[in-house]
């Protein structure tokens, strides 16, 4: 390799670096909705020059997660009816995923499914909404990879990119997150049974409960 080429590949490394490290931020809450990112400022936290900066604010903005206001960057704060859409979107595509999951997982990945539910809800319950929220992602994630579709496995991940999935499932009650639980637990059943009929309808009914806990808590 050149030392144009390592050079190259050395760039594409640090952006793909501060571009993970700012969408981090910004789906996690760290970075507020209407906060200002200066890249100037962003370079000097990060010991990067700006053109990685910039790239990476550009990358997040095709996503949905950053817009440009007054001639800098600021992070997106969706309004209600784009969370609803988004949801939305999330219904079907996870529908969808949950139906192809219910024809195509293998023994092995069905197991891996009915594990992170298997036992007493009240130790998931009792654990930190952190601990939900990590627990609630892994489930949804070996859905989407039993699915055996990694272009609607993108389409997902990127339609769950967005703070307030994190920061509204902090907040669920204790009676909110035992519904979601038995939301999951439907879901579990339906692919255990392998029928995709159910499996899609119990994993859209799960996710338009959701939407409806975020748009009460928003407000």
């Amino acid at each position: 390799m050149s030392a144009l080429q390592l050079e190259r590949a050395g760039g594409a490394t640090r952006s793909d670096n501060v571009y993970e490290r700012l969408r981090e931020a910004i789906v996690t809450g760290l970075a507020r909705p209407n906060e200002r990112l200066i890249e100037a400022e962003l370079a000097d936290r990060l010991q990067v020059s700006r053109t990685p900066i910039r790239e990476s604010l550009q990358r997040l903005a095709a996503e949905g997660l950053v817009v440009t206001r007054r001639r800098g960057w600021v992070v997106l704060e969706h309004s209600s009816a784009e969370i609803r859409e988004i949801y939305e979107a999330r219904a079907a595509l996870e529908g969808y995923c949950a139906r192809l999951a219910a024809e195509r997982a293998t023994d092995a990945q069905l197991k891996e499914i009915a594990s992170f539910h298997r036992g007493d809800p009240k130790r998931i319950l009792k654990s930190s909404r952190l601990h939900l929220v990590e627990v609630n992602d892994r489930f949804h994630d070996a859905i989407i990879a039993a699915a055996q579709n990694e272009r609607l496995a993108e389409m997902i991940r990127r339609n769950r990119a967005y703070y307030f999935n994190f920061r509204i499932a902090q907040l669920y009650s204790d009676e909110e997150a035992k519904t979601s639980i038995a939301g999951h637990k439907a879901i579990v059943l339906a692919l255990l049974h392998r029928d995709p009929n159910r499996a899609e309808r119990e994993m859209r009914a799960h996710i338009d409960l959701a939407l409806t806990v975020i748009l009460a808590k928003l407000r």
